[in-house]
């Protein structure tokens, strides 16, 4: 068939087909995604089993909850923040800290605190390299913002995620830190590692057929958010990871790498109450205002609370 009597046929089973009134908005996308993935079967002569092949790969992910894991491993993730990064740039946006991809592993309502925020439970602190983690909230004119909202989540050393992984503790590595009247922040944590996808999942059976791996270097979560700015979903990778910049997700940018001191002088090792070296990272994030003609920087998808 051609691609004209394909889009007269979809038009037909979504418009034309309407009985009561429709939402115009979901009857616009799914004329659009239908014809397209029609056209799809037409051009490249999709078979019957290898439809329905897909139909249940899609609901094999979905009744696993690695929709959005798959999402972030074929790029669709990065592919809507580059779309966010554009309009902002039309909107006269740019010189803050980059955005980058959310993941699926958030869970609201971490613990709150003002200035500092202990993230780990002590349990792994025998095996990680001990981390701190501190720096400023600016707005887009440099000035600190005090009371901005950092909430930061990362992985332990197995690579999990609390909440997700009911071995470890409730909000485990998941804290929500308070600016305090300088706009800072620092936490204490380790260094985590990357993860990857579960190796008998869906996501993992797609990428094997594609011929990719499905893992990602260690990082660091971040929302950053306060009044009149527009929200700030990033994250930092980890200096030296092997993985880098071989990240299956894409989420790895310029500008997110900071570099990470080690720390030996006894003096500091006192004033932070440790008893061996540790890695230390500044960085600080720069937030822009809420300006007219942006798009929302806050987006609505499910997400577990706890």
């Amino acid at each position: 068939m051609n691609h004209a009597d394909i889009e007269t046929l979809a038009k037909n089973w979504v418009v034309d087909a309407a009985d009561r009134p429709a939402n115009p908005r979901v009857q616009q996308v799914v004329l659009r995604l239908l014809g397209d993935l029609c056209k799809a079967i037409e051009d490249l002569d999709i078979t019957p089993t290898e439809f329905w092949t897909g139909v249940s790969y899609m609901s094999a992910a979905g009744a696993s909850n690695e929709l959005g894991l798959l999402a972030a491993g074929l790029g669709l993730e990065r592919f809507l923040d580059i779309r966010a990064d554009e309009a902002e740039r039309k909107a006269g946006l740019e010189g803050g800290t980059p955005r980058t991809i959310e993941g699926p592993l958030y869970v609201a309502g971490a613990p709150e605190s003002v200035g500092f925020a202990r993230l780990d439970d002590g349990t792994e602190v025998d095996r990680g390299e001990v981390l701190f983690m501190q720096g400023t909230v600016f707005d887009q004119d440099g000035k600190p913002v005090p009371g901005a909202k950092v909430e930061v989540w990362h992985a332990n050393l197995l690579g999990n995620y609390s909440f997700f992984d009911r071995t470890q503790s409730h909000f485990n590595l998941r804290r929500t830190i308070v600016t305090d009247d300088q706009g800072r922040y620092q936490f204490r944590s380790f260094i985590p590692v990357g993860y990857g996808c579960p190796p008998n999942g869906t996501t993992q059976q797609l990428l094997d057929l594609l011929g990719r791996h499905g893992q990602r270097p260690a990082h660091i979560h971040f929302f950053v958010t306060a009044p009149g700015h527009r929200k700030l979903t990033t994250q930092i990778n980890i200096d030296g990871d092997e993985l880098l910049w071989d990240d299956f997700a894409f989420a790895t940018l310029e500008g997110l790498v900071p570099p990470i001191a080690r720390i030996d002088d006894p003096k500091q090792l006192d004033a932070k109450q440790v008893s061996k070296p540790f890695a230390s990272i500044d960085f600080d994030f720069r937030l822009h205002r809420e300006t007219a003609g942006a798009p929302s920087a806050e987006v609505d998808r499910p997400r577990a609370a706890a």
